[in-house]
């Protein structure tokens, strides 16, 4: 093979690498823009406007009436504080360890949901998740990987907050 040959190999080699990177690069630059992505924070300067909010008269804030939350919002930032503790002590918490957190929290023991901690065949399942009913909502808390996530949704037709049977 001659030394010519070996060259126009090696830059055709560098040519298709190049191509990737810039391939890979508009792939994702174009995702981004569809996705409605941005590179700068939220709230940049560069994309907002000033946010100082204008002066309101004292009379009209001490008329706005105070919001008022909802036995399971309130609940909500219970289980989320309480899941919080127990997250940063273990990342991956028991179904007994998230059921005494529900229950620390306030709610009642017995209305308490707690999936599995544990796959049928004996691993560790990635996340375990609490629900308790609330009135007509589901207070619904999930430890993964020591992150805690809390939301509301509405209860399921059967009346509980998780479908299945592990309760």
């Amino acid at each position: 093979m001659t030394l010519e040959k070996m060259t126009s190999r090696r830059q055709s080699t560098e040519t298709r690498a190049r191509l990737h990177v810039v391939g890979a690069v508009a792939l994702l630059a174009s995702s981004m823009v569809l996705g409605g992505c941005s590179l700068l924070p939220v709230g940049s300067s560069a994309t907002t406007e000033s946010t100082t909010p204008a002066a309101v008269p004292e009379e009209t804030l001490a008329s706005a009436a105070p919001e008022v939350k909802t036995a399971a919002q309130e609940l909500q930032i219970k289980v989320k504080d309480t899941l919080e503790n127990l997250a940063a002590v273990t990342k991956a918490p028991s179904r007994e360890q998230v059921m005494q957190a529900m229950v620390e929290a306030g709610a009642m023991a017995e209305n308490v949901e707690v999936s599995v901690d544990i796959t049928p065949t004996g691993l560790a399942v990635d996340a375990i998740e609490a629900a308790t009913l609330v009135d007509k909502e589901c207070v619904i808390g999930q430890v993964r990987s020591g992150e805690v996530a809390v939301t509301i949704l509405p209860v399921l037709a059967s009346g509980r907050c998780f479908v299945g049977d592990v309760h």
